[in-house]
Order: C-alpha cells, then sequence, then structure tokens
C-alpha cells in the first residue's frame, strides 16, 4: 500500500560484539581475526536504526566469491536464481505479530500503520562479462523481476484474511554495469569496482498518496482488501526509478594449501532520481554490503565455501517513501557450494541463514533465502 511518511524514526545505535575464530591455525589466524573483527566493527558502525530495509529486499550474497574473484581473460555468461520469502514479521531484533502491529491503529489517536502480510521474491539475474586481460573486466547484470505482495493494510486488530490485499510485480529490474580492477598489487590480490545502475525497471507512486499517478507503469493491488485498488508502495515496484552509482573492493588471500579467504565490500547511492517533483518524490536509501568468505579447494571439481554476509540499508526518503520501514541493518551465515562439471562450465548453490537482525519499524523479514547459479567461461 502506498503511503507516506517523510519522518526518519531515529534509535539509539547497536552494538555488535567481535566474534572470535576457533577452528583456524597457523600464521593466516591474526590476519582472519582482524579481517572478521574489522568486518563486525563496519557492521557495528551501520547499525542503529538504518537496518536492513526488506521492503526493498535483495540477495546479500558476495556473488563474485563463489565463482572466484580472480579474472580469467574472455566472456562469462552467468545466470542466477534467488528465492527470498519474506513471511514474518519483525521489529527491531525480534518478531511480532500482525495483531500486535494492527493493535497500534487508533483512531483516536490517529496512528496508521500497514500491517503487512508476506512478500515472496524470485529475481533471475542474467549476467554478461568481458575480460581483455587479468587485470580488467566489465560486467553487465540485467534482472528479471517476480514478486508477490500481501498486505492487510491499515487494520485493526483482528487482523482477517479479508482484509488483504495482493499485488503481483512481473519484469525487467534495473540494469547494473560494473567494471572491475584487480592490478592494484603484483599478485592481482586486491582489486576495485565501481559502476552504475540505470533506472529500467517501472517504478512510480501516486502524488499526494491520493493524487494523480507518478511514473511509469506501476502496479497497483487488485481488489479486495483494504489497499484494493491501490498502488502499490514504491519501494516494492520493479525498479526505483533512480541512477545509483556503485562503488566496492575485493581482496583474496591463500591461508593454506587448500583454503582461500577473501572479502568482498560495495557501497550503493541513488545520485539522480526521476521522481523528483514535490509530493512526488522518491529516494532509495544508501546500501552497504560487506561478505567474509572461505573457500576450501581441496577437489577442485567440488568447492565447499562459506560466508558471513554483512548489509546495512538506510530509510528510503521522500513523500513516496516509508521512511520508517525500510531500514535497517543484518547479519547472515551463509554455507555454500561450487561445482566444476567441465572445463569453463560451473555452478553454485548457497543458503543463507540471517542470524543477528535490527530492523526499523515493522517490516517483513525472510527466516532464509537461497541462492544458485550457474557460470560458463568461453
Amino acid at each position: 500500500m502506498q503511503r507516506q511518511n517523510p519522518r526518519d524514526g531515529s534509535k539509539p545505535p547497536r552494538t555488535l560484539q567481535p566474534v572470535g575464530t576457533p577452528g583456524i591455525a597457523g600464521p593466516f589466524q591474526p590476519c582472519l581475526a582482524t579481517l572478521i573483527g574489522l568486518t563486525w566493527a563496519v557492521a557495528a558502525l551501520f547499525t542503529g536504526n538504518q537496518a536492513f530495509g526488506c521492503a526493498a529486499c535483495g540477495c546479500s550474497l558476495g556473488t563474485d566469491g563463489p565463482t572466484g574473484l580472480q579474472v580469467t581473460p574472455g566472456w562469462r555468461l552467468d545466470l542466477q536464481f534467488d528465492y527470498i520469502n519474506q513471511d514474518q514479521l519483525r521489529h527491531g531484533s525480534g518478531t511480532i505479530t500482525p495483531d500486535q502491529v494492527a493493535a497500534l491503529n487508533s483512531a483516536s489517536t490517529g496512528t496508521v500503520q500497514e500491517v503487512e502480510h508476506q512478500t515472496i521474491n524470485r529475481y533471475t539475474t542474467l549476467g554478461l562479462t568481458y575480460a581483455p586481460d587479468t587485470r580488467w573486466s566489465f560486467k553487465l547484470l540485467v534482472p528479471i523481476i517476480d514478486r508477490s505482495h500481501s498486505t492487510y493494510g491499515p487494520a485493526t486488530s483482528p487482523v482477517t484474511s479479508g482484509q488483504l490485499s495482493s499485488a503481483t510485480v512481473t519484469g525487467l529490474g534495473d540494469v547494473k554495469f560494473l567494471a572491475s580492477y584487480l592490478g592494484l598489487l603484483p599478485d592481482q590480490s586486491l582489486g576495485i569496482q565501481f559502476g552504475v545502475k540505470l533506472p529500467t525497471g517501472n517504478y512510480g507512486g501516486q502524488n499526494g498518496g491520493n493524487g494523480p499517478v507518478v511514473g511509469r507503469n506501476p502496479v497497483s493491488f487488485g481488489p479486495g482488501g483494504n489497499s484494493g485498488g491501490m498502488l502499490l508502495d514504491t519501494s516494492l515496484q520493479a525498479g526505483t526509478g533512480s541512477t545509483d552509482l556503485i562503488l566496492g573492493g575485493h581482496y583474496f588471500r591463500p591461508v593454506s594449501e587448500n583454503l582461500n579467504a577473501y572479502v568482498t565490500v560495495q557501497f550503493q547511492a541513488a545520485v539522480k532520481e526521476r521522481l523528483n517533483q514535490s509530493g512526488s518524490d522518491f529516494r532509495p536509501g544508501n546500501q552497504e554490503n560487506l561478505s567474509l568468505g572461505l573457500r576450501y579447494e581441496s577437489d577442485p571439481r567440488v568447492v565447499p565455501q562459506f560466508q558471513v554476509n554483512l548489509v546495512h540499508k538506510g530509510p528510503d526518503q521522500g513523500a513516496l517513501a516509508d521512511t520508517e520501514d525500510t531500514a535497517g541493518t543484518v547479519a547472515y551465515l551463509s554455507p555454500g557450494v561450487n561445482v566444476n562439471f567441465m572445463s569453463g562450465l560451473q555452478t553454485f548453490a548457497f543458503v543463507q541463514l540471517p542470524v543477528v537482525s535490527n530492523l526499523a519499524g515493522y517490516q517483513l523479514f525472510p527466516r532464509w533465502t537461497a541462492s544458485v547459479g550457474v557460470a560458463y567461461h568461453f
């Protein structure tokens, strides 16, 4: 349901405690401990009311790690599928029931809080990479969105199935173009990344909440329920209507003969918005991703992997933004495996399990997410 909320409900920062590094021995242990400590320190800086914006939920997996950070000259074709079922309402670091959220709504106080039910995201992303040599690579990412969302709207307790409204979003999302450079160190273990996200997906909202529709082909709820016929939230449309700059980096280092470690970091921020008029403006919140990964390469055909993924998203801004319910920080543990079937062809599969979350407002959250992919070098 399209809502207006210009306020930024700030909360005091919440500090995450560093973790140790049991089970890792040898000369690399101090370095790995430092990397993990730095990871959690960065997460602590990002934590507060600005947590993971699940209204614009996306895959947080460090996807360069599964297929390797080293560049092979030539072309590579990638296909990745991500499944994210947001079926649990959360507030702060705990769960909350729909009736508890609905109980906040009161005609006497004028409180209006949407009570969301479920969002199922299915992302299919086609990637095309060209590397002229072992230092440079250029990647095009084309996402296809399949999202179903249901909400009770501004319901009062107790909520009932008759209050539910549903909407489905399908089609092209926002395309990304990324360039990576691995020549910062002689062994090419340290690289930088920069790129742009373009407003190719449909986007939009409703001016003033009940005025004319703005944007490009925004999706509405179907008939029925408390939100029947209204526009879907701007943050849940296929695109954001913004041009974003992307900056990042990655570091790769052997731990032992068969064990490799890597760190990837990425920052994304909107620099130009098409929804920029008074009463109908929207800017997605900045997002930071940090991943720490290990690859065990005793058998080059089957490579078990493990990642710690940290995601922070600031609140969306503007009259079309749900400012209070689109921010937060989440940490995931992500076990997975890479399988090399033959020369040039590899696949991977990961499951993400959230272990720490601090969400602003009242947000739908996944209990787990899954990612599978295939890459072909030619």
